[in-house]
């Protein structure tokens, strides 16, 4: 059923993956001039607006991707064994892809001397803390499961 708890968990897993498309995952301040990380680029704020100064295409698409995989695994709930496998799979590939933006995080001018951490870097962390619960709510299911075939 749709209704169990780590539905819930599972969600706000792949809500966090969304918001790390919008959030920025570091700000830096280098002449004058202030750069910031998502994982669409890496881009500056000028006089005329904002200037995208390099696109991480295959990040984004990433980060896109594994926010679907975590969305989708909500509806598998009629297989707990590979809805939990997916979960595994969900928080591998998260801190995969946390290490991935810290390199790319490294494009900034100056590299990552004297930056801000934004809420997106926190994103991949809260991701990884909602996958784990789900994955409790899948064990505790089993185990009522498995307690109710013993009681028939």
């Amino acid at each position: 059923m749709i209704q169990r708890v780590q539905s819930i968990w599972l969600f706000l897993a792949s809500l966090a993956l969304f918001l790390l498309i919008i959030l920025p995952v570091v700000t830096k301040m280098s002449n004058n001039t202030e750069y910031w990380v998502l994982v669409s680029g890496l881009y500056q704020k000028a006089t005329t607006g904002t200037i995208k100064v390099e696109g991480f295409m295959a990040l984004m698409i990433s980060t896109i991707a594994l926010a679907i995989l975590t969305f989708a695994n909500i509806f598998s709930f009629r297989n707990r064994t590979l809805q939990k496998r997916i979960c595994n799979v969900v928080i591998i590939l998260t801190v995969a892809l946390s290490f991935w933006i810290s390199q790319m995080a490294q494009h900034l001018p100056g590299g990552m001397e004297g930056v801000a951490y934004n809420a997106g870097a926190f994103m991949p962390i809260l991701a990884i803390i909602f996958n784990f619960l789900a994955l409790r709510g899948i064990k505790n299911d089993e185990q009522l499961i498995k307690s109710a075939d013993r009681l028939r």
